[in-house]
């Protein structure tokens, strides 16, 4: 099947811009997600056995896992309005992550006496973390990125 398909959730049609998972929608599409993918995971592998604890190659290597990751599912899009939603979303994710690692943090240590709920809320703590730490640090560096190569592409078509 040739182009994207549209999911209607609800009698309504998305926007083009809304369409969920559009780097699954063409064969070429699915390749290029899946080899990234598996860079991805490549490079998270290396980093976890070079160590990111104060190591720098081995922190590179987690960016990098993590900008391969947001490439995976963002390389279809093409107009800067895509890459500013993203921009604005790695902006507020990171806040809001950050701040729900902290309030995580603190709600475990309130609840140590509890270990199931210890363990649950230090579970969110450090996923909150790696979120805030890596996936939208990755994903304003692919949104800068991509913009900066839509207007110099923007640029070079209008003269």
């Amino acid at each position: 099947m040739c182009g994207p398909r549209l999911i209607v959730i609800r009698g309504h049609v998305p926007n083009h811009d809304l369409i969920m998972l559009q780097a699954l929608a063409t064969p070429q599409d699915r390749t290029r997600t899946l080899i990234l993918l598996a860079m991805a995971g490549a490079t998270a592998i290396a980093a976890t056995l070079v160590g990111i604890s104060d190591n720098p190659p081995g922190i590179l290597l987690a960016l990098a896992a993590a900008v391969a990751l947001v490439l995976a599912f963002v390389h279809p899009w093409r107009t800067p309005r895509q890459f500013r939603r993203l921009l604005l979303a790695s902006v507020l994710g990171f806040l809001l992550f950050a701040l729900l690692h902290n309030v995580f943090e603190a709600l475990a240590g309130m609840a140590e006496h509890i270990a199931l709920l210890h363990g649950l809320l230090d579970g969110l703590a450090a996923a909150a973390f790696l979120l805030a730490t890596l996936v939208c640090p990755a994903a304003f560096l692919v949104s800068v990125a991509a913009l900066v190569i839509a207007l110099i592409l923007n640029r070079r078509l209008s003269t």
